[in-house]
Formats: C-alpha cells, sequence, structure tokens
C-alpha cells in the first residue's frame, strides 16, 4: 500500500471563483484561495496541521484549566492535551478521521461520531458541511447528542487569515468587539475588560503594529441579521479577507502566534467560538444538547470567509 498524505484523504471543492481543500483529518481547512489568491495560511499537502491551522475545535475550543470539570453531578478528568500549561485543549475531534458523506464539485460534508470516554463520557455526533459559492466559503458545524443524558457542548474554529507574505504589523484590522477576556498567565479567563480607550479596540480599522494577541474577544457589533464581521487588510496592496461568525458565536479569540518563532505574526487566527475558553468550569456561554431525541439534542453554528474586492 503507498503512503498517504498526513492529513489522509483531501477533499477538494471549487465555486465563484474560490477554491478550497478539506481534509480527512480533523475535517480541517487546509487551504482557501480566490482567483489563485491564498486567503488562509494552511498547511501542505505533504504536512499535518501546525499551530491548529484549519482545525474544527469540537465539543469545545481553547483550554480547559487542568481538564478538571463538572457537569451533571459528576467530576471528571480530560487527558492534558497542552502539557506545557497542564490544559485539555481544543476538543477531541480535531486529530480524529472523518469520514466523509456528500461531495460535490462546490461542498463537501464529513462526519465524526465521537464516542464515550474518559472526561467525556457522552456519544455526540459531529457533522460539518464545507460550501462554496460567488459569496465565499460557509461553514456549518453540528452537534447531536446521541447519549441518554445531558451533554456539556460549544465549538470553535482555527483558521489563519492572510493578505500577503506578512509580517501583519502593516496590515489593517477591523474587529467589531466591545470587550476583550482578560486571563492570568496560564491563559486561563479571570475577567473581562471594556476595549475603550486600550491597544485592543479595533473597531474602527488601524494597524496591528506590534500588539501581541492570544485574546478572547465579546460584545461583538452584529447586522440585522445577528452576523458579526472582522475585516482584515493590506493597505498596500488593497487586498482584504473577512470571516463572518452568526449569532451563535459568541466570542472571536485572536492569536499572532508571537510565541511560536517558525509562524510568528507572519498571519492572523481569527477563530470563532460559541463560548469563551474554560467554559467547561465555568458555564460561560456554555451550551448543554439535550438528551437523545429531545428537543434541543442538537446545535448548527455557522461561520464563512470572503475575499473583498481590492479598493473597496
Amino acid at each position: 500500500m503507498s503512503a498517504i498524505a498526513p492529513s489522509g484523504d483531501q477533499f477538494q471543492i471549487s465555486a465563484g471563483g474560490y477554491d478550497a481543500v478539506i481534509t480527512e483529518s480533523g475535517a480541517a481547512l487546509r487551504s482557501l484561495t480566490h482567483a489563485g489568491r491564498p486567503l488562509l495560511d494552511g498547511f501542505a499537502e505533504d504536512e499535518m496541521s501546525s499551530g491548529g491551522r484549519g482545525q474544527l475545535l469540537m465539543p469545545w475550543p481553547n483550554r480547559i484549566r487542568d481538564g478538571r470539570y463538572s457537569f451533571g453531578g459528576r467530576d471528571l478528568q480530560l487527558p492534558l492535551t497542552e502539557p506545557e500549561r497542564h490544559h485539555a485543549s481544543h476538543g477531541l475531534a480535531r486529530w480524529a478521521a472523518w469520514m466523509p458523506e456528500e461531495h460535490s464539485s462546490a461542498s463537501v460534508s464529513l462526519q465524526y461520531r465521537l464516542m464515550a470516554q474518559s472526561g467525556y463520557p457522552w456519544i455526540v455526533d459531529l457533522h460539518v458541511l464545507y460550501d462554496l459559492s460567488a459569496d465565499g466559503l460557509t461553514v456549518t458545524q453540528t452537534a447531536t447528542n446521541l447519549s441518554p443524558t445531558p451533554a456539556p457542548y460549544a465549538c470553535g474554529a482555527h483558521p489563519y487569515l492572510s493578505v500577503g507574505a506578512g509580517p501583519i504589523d502593516t496590515w489593517e484590522l477591523t474587529l467589531p468587539a466591545a470587550t476583550r477576556s482578560v486571563t492570568d498567565d496560564a491563559l486561563i479567563p479571570v475577567g473581562r475588560e471594556a476595549v475603550d480607550g486600550t491597544a485592543y479596540d479595533f473597531r474602527v480599522a488601524r494597524p496591528m503594529r506590534d500588539t501581541a494577541l492570544n485574546t478572547g474577544f465579546t460584545d461583538l457589533e452584529r447586522d440585522e441579521r445577528g452576523v458579526a464581521t472582522t475585516v482584515l487588510r493590506d493597505p498596500a496592496s488593497g487586498r482584504a479577507v473577512s470571516i463572518w461568525v452568526d449569532e451563535h458565536h459568541r466570542w472571536l479569540l485572536l492569536y499572532t502566534a508571537d510565541d511560536r518563532p517558525t509562524t510568528a505574526r507572519r498571519s492572523l487566527a481569527i477563530e470563532p467560538m460559541t463560548a469563551n475558553a474554560d467554559a467547561f468550569r465555568s458555564g460561560e456561554d456554555l451550551l448543554t444538547l439535550a438528551p437523545a431525541g429531545e428537543p434541543g439534542d442538537e446545535v448548527s453554528v455557522s461561520w464563512g470567509v470572503r475575499a473583498v474586492d481590492e479598493g473597496a
């Protein structure tokens, strides 16, 4: 048997001038281009994802302190997948082999059955649909509880947006967020702070400069449909990319990767999240999936990426 790519099978889709590749491993978004221009800083076919690039974060995004939490009267312990900070990080599905459900020229859907396991004793069906059109990429993440008891749930994704070769310092960011999460040295939330008058206020477009971010933002300004849109632009080229999130996404995590010397400030991770870090412990914006067969046993959320016309 011949060797396969580190991220497994590759699923290509195209429409409206957009092209994307999704991988079997983690149902990750490996690449996204528009008119041949990369919109994401992804990873090559002969590589595995690094720094969470393109991965889906289910059934929780970000960190759980010490991997410990309580739910439904039970004390639970997850494996520590971020040992240097002693946390359980980014869920349980990002390295799993997802199975393709449907694959057309413009869309692909994949699914993964998350089995009951140490620290998360529920069976949850996870599903993702990637769909391309002239309006860009739409990603819909769905979770369905198959267990007889309620299950805790949150989700996220980890795209790194790009408008050129970087570094990001001269790129302009427009982030419609009024509040940021304040964290301790282990990056666990300990409070909130209004962004007014701080280096974290990007509600009006301005250059990133030397701002270092590994920061959650909330209180997002939304349009009449409940959609919040963040824009990253290179003023030198006029190239821009936007990421939008629906009303289920209460948070965006922005990450400049300053702690990763090989990729620091090369691109900007803008991570949609339905809940803040450590939500399994704090309960902040945590969703509870109802028992199987009952109303509320399933939740679907959507986000997407599109190119912004140059000069717009």
